[in-house]
């Protein structure tokens, strides 16, 4: 049985626990610990000491130098076990087969976790080039159109704390951004141009776009992407095809 919210209120570290996790989802960047004792009205000392507790096990970082704390790589894991399930894979897969079908080329929707992308659903299109991708699959954030378009609507210091130095910057076929400037320079660029792009990183002659898909805060939970091979196809057209479909499968998420 689950137990309600007058039951959890009678085990505070637990309630509190969950409140400042749901306080810092909320926030678009990173917050200071006296504003989050201020926000919820607790002790600044309980406050410090649960924020330590959950940093020690990954679910919150501190940025020392800005003295604020954020969600830390456990709480992405949370969120995409959830994507995982029911909910987002049942509503997305129905709108990739769809602009599958459309472009006739492969599609898929993935969410993040930690550092790499996590594949939830896959359409291949017939006739195509076999691909890496797969459900299950996970490949690395920074190489992929659907990580870039994920990374690139994460708060600034989420991404500095997932790519803190060069030593975490795999690559597969030698391209990609190495260091977190080239990243930063790389997340600018989707920014400006609404859509993410790879060509050849994750698998040598292939190209991929991609196109976030956001909560009602504006957190990225997941990103839709096509891949493709053909050189008459043209890239700004399929973007706008699945940023149509991230359109589309945000406003159903949101009902």
């Amino acid at each position: 049985m689950i137990p309600d919210k007058g039951t959890a209120a009678q085990v505070p570290a637990a309630e509190n626990t969950l409140r400042i996790l749901s306080y810092l989802a909320g926030r678009p960047a990173p917050v200071a610990a006296s504003a989050i004792a201020r926000e919820l009205e607790l002790p600044r000392s309980t406050v410090y000491h649960l924020l330590t507790t959950l940093a020690a096990y990954g679910f919150v970082l501190h940025l020392r130098e800005e003295r604020r704390w954020g969600l830390g790589t456990s709480a992405f894991e949370l969120a995409g076990g959830y994507a995982r399930q029911q909910p987002l894979a049942r509503r997305g897969r129905p709108l990739v087969a769809a602009l599958s079908d459309r472009l006739g080329e492969s599609a898929h929707l993935a969410v993040m976790s930690g550092g790499d992308v996590l594949y939830i659903v896959e359409e291949r299109a017939p006739r195509r080039p076999a691909l890496v991708t797969d459900v299950g699959v996970r490949l690395p954030a920074h190489l992929t159109a659907s990580g870039r378009a994920m990374l690139a609507a994460l708060p600034r210091e989420q991404v500095r704390a997932l790519y803190p130095d060069a030593s975490v910057f795999p690559d597969r076929t030698g391209l990609g951004p190495r260091t977190p400037r080239e990243l930063r320079e790389l997340l600018r660029e989707v920014r400006a141009r609404g859509y993410a792009t790879e060509n050849s990183e994750i698998a040598e002659g292939l190209r991929s776009v991609g196109v976030a898909v956001r909560d009602h805060t504006g957190w990225p939970m997941a990103a839709v992407a096509v891949t493709w091979a053909r050189e008459d196809l043209e890239e700004e057209a399929l973007a706008e095809a699945v940023r149509e479909c991230a359109e589309i499968l945000e406003s159903r998420l949101k009902r």
